[in-house]
Parts: structure tokens; sequence; C-alpha cells
């Protein structure tokens, strides 16, 4: 079937689709070691943005309800290649552990098996040299003073103060307030615009599908036996309502699943373990549950219904706002606020490094000399992200068995 796109915009669009398949199927380590991932590939490897105009990408997506990376990620591939790349940059990164989960539900036991658990293990290390040279290469370029250096280490105290995603936005707030008092000699006022090809039209149309959505579904439950329904419903205001990723709508789900009694307390457990052990977002424990809940018989349909439903608040909201992003970064004091904010987001990474990335991965010190090795092949030798994963899931299996 020939297609109307331009050559160069289908080229585009397949090479979005390329570059999060690749992440999709090697990107361990949670929402924050994403992030590190995007960088490395996207900012440091294709040099598609700079290291500012990510970072501010990151703060936007920490502020807005959601999964965080997923957003970032989205927002990506709709700067590269438009609405085709957007969806191909979330379908690419999405859709590998969606299956392996789904395979899990059914009984496939994908992730059993010693080899098949030092692959894992060798991946989860892999995230710590991730994050780590994410957090060096961004510490070097978004806090190269004493201010921002501050605000950083400000961040990484407030974090550890208040856990979870109170503890992030908290940090984001002050490192804002703290960059429009200590950063407008340093900022740039001159910044490239992010190429960001979202009308205000749409903008405002998604805004208000998200609002229409998020109060018609439930009365919309509420008035109709539907079971297809009430679980839209259910995965939409789980999508809606959570700050900080994949971790903050584990108790949103089991409220939503467990106690209504769709799936059993043991199915949910397991399934939170088996996310744990896959790659790409966390959010896509969605499909696990809509493959074994008893509403819609489980199976494929019930996947794809949940795990479409839960990422499409935060998409629709990223909508909503990206068309006043750049108005936004041209006023007098934003850019102070976005220079003292993407100091915050370093202290964020900063802190992640440690919790949970380094605690769940580092357990001896083969696991440290892993890292280590990962690390200077990132920094030192410059090797992409898809090499060091090779290596050092090579590298799992031989501390495994």
């Amino acid at each position: 079937m020939k297609t109307n796109l331009p050559r160069s915009s289908t080229e585009r669009i397949r090479e979005v689709f390329s570059a999060f398949l690749l992440l999709g199927l090697t990107s361990f380590g949670g929402p924050i070691a994403h992030l590190g991932y995007f960088r490395t590939e996207f900012v440091e490897r294709r040099r598609w943005l700079s290291e500012p105009a990510y970072a501010d990408l990151v703060a936007l997506c920490q502020f807005l309800p959601g999964p965080a990376s997923s957003q970032v990620g989205f927002a990506l591939g709709l700067m590269r290649a438009g609405p085709w790349g957007a969806a191909a940059a979330w379908t690419a990164f999405t859709l590998p552990s969606a299956i392996v989960l789904v395979l899990f539900a059914l009984g496939a036991g994908v992730l059993d098996g010693p080899v098949s658990q030092g692959i894992i293990h060798g991946l989860k290390v892999t995230a710590v040299a991730i994050v780590a040279h994410a957090v060096w290469g961004m510490a070097r370029n978004l806090c190269p003073d004493r201010q921002r250096a501050g605000i950083a280490l400000a961040a990484v105290f407030t974090v550890v103060l208040f856990n979870g995603s109170l503890g992030q936005i908290t940090a984001i707030v002050m490192g804002a307030l703290a960059g429009m008092l200590l950063c407008r000699a340093q900022a740039d006022n001159d910044a490239a615009e992010l190429l960001l090809p979202v009308s205000a039209r749409v903008g405002f149309l998604a805004g208000l599908i998200f609002v229409v959505l998020l109060v018609g579904l439930p009365l919309l439950a509420w008035v109709t036996p539907s079971a297809t329904v009430a679980v839209m419903d259910a995965f939409y205001r789980a999508g809606a309502l959570v700050f900080g990723g994949g971790h903050v709508v584990l108790p949103l789900l089991e409220a939503e699943v467990v106690q209504s009694g769709w799936v059993g307390a043991n199915e949910f457990l397991a399934g939170y373990g088996a996310v744990q052990a896959v790659p790409g977002p966390l959010f896509t424990f969605a499909s696990y549950l809509g493959a074994v809940m008893t509403p819609l018989g489980g199976g494929l349909f019930g996947a794809a219904l949940a795990l479409f439903m839960i990422f499409l608040p935060g998409m629709l909201l990223l909508l909503a706002v990206l068309p006043h992003w750049n108005r936004f970064r041209r006023w007098g004091c934003a850019r102070a606020l976005m220079s003292g904010a993407n100091a915050a987001v370093v202290g964020i990474l900063g802190a992640a490094l440690y919790q949970p990335v380094w605690t769940s991965a580092i357990l001896g010190a083969y696991e440290c000399a892993l890292a280590l090795t990962g690390f200077f092949l990132l920094s030192v030798w410059k090797l992409p992200a898809w090499a060091v994963v090779i290596v050092l899931a090579s590298g799992g299996i031989v501390i495994t068995i």
C-alpha cells in the first residue's frame, strides 16, 4: 500500500520507531532510568535536541500527571516526525513489555529460567551505568556554577525528605523559584525554540477530551451496566490522577481491580513482580491486569483496552500544554525559572541513582564492578547504549549462573 507521506517523513517515522523499539527492548530500571536512556540516545548520540531543551521537557512532564518517561518519549517522537512519529515512539517503547506481560498472564512463563534471570539482573545493572552517565553529563551542562549546583543539591535533600512524587514535584517547584532569584544572570534568553507541531486548536481539543472523559466515564459507568465502560473508567482515572509514574499508580490500580474483585490479590502481586523484570514503562502493568481480570473475560481485548486507557490521559494533557510551551519559554523570567527547574531535575536524577536504581541492582562487589564497566564504556569509550546493554546483560548471566 502506498503512503501519502513524503519519503523524508516516512523515513523519520521509521527512524523514530526503530530507535524507540530498541529502547523498549532494553530500558530497564523504571522511569528515572528511562530518562537517562533517552538522554544518551537522543541528546548525546543522535543530537535531536539540546541538553537544556531536553531538561525543559523532563521538567514539564514531571509536573503533569501520567507516566513521565512515556510522555517525554511521546514528545520526542512528535518533535522528530510529527503526530505519526509520536504514535511510533509510544508504540515502539510500550509494546515489548506489554507483550511479555500478556504472555506471562497467559501462562507462557517467559521470565523463568536462570539464563533469563541472569539477563534481567545484568540489565538492571545497566540502568545504574546509564543513569550515572546521564547525571554526570547533565550536571556538567546544567549545573556549571555554584547557584545551580546548590539548587541540585537542595533537590537531592528534598527528594530524600519527601519520598515519592511529592518530593519530586516539590523539588522542581522550589528549584524553579530559586532559579528566578539566583539564575537571572546565567539564563539564556535566546534559547532555541522546540519544534512542537501542535496547534492551539489541537491543544484545546485535547484538554477538552481529557476533561470530558474524566467526568463523563464515571457517570456513564454509573448509569450503564457495561463492563467495557467500567474498565475504561477505572484505568483512565488511574492514569489521570497519578503523579510520579508507575510505582505511584499501583495503589490506585489495586483499589480499582482487587477491591472490586476483578483480579485476585495473588494475581495482582504476581503481575507486579513480573513488571519489575521487564523493560519499558511500568504503566504496562495495565496490560497484564487487562489480560487476567474477569469483567471482559481477560485475553487480548482486555489487555489492549486497559493499556490504551491508562496511557491516554497523560498524552492528552501533554498535547494540551505543548502549544503554549514555547510562548512560556519566551517570558522574561522563564529562562531563569527553567534554569532552576533543570538544576532540580539533575538533583532528582542524582537521588534516584541511589534509590531505587542502585539499591535494586547492586547486590555486591560483582554488580558494582559491572556497573563501573558500563559507566566507563559509555563515558570514556563512547560506546552506544545498545552495545553496553549487550555487554552488561552477558555479564549478568556470568555472575548469576
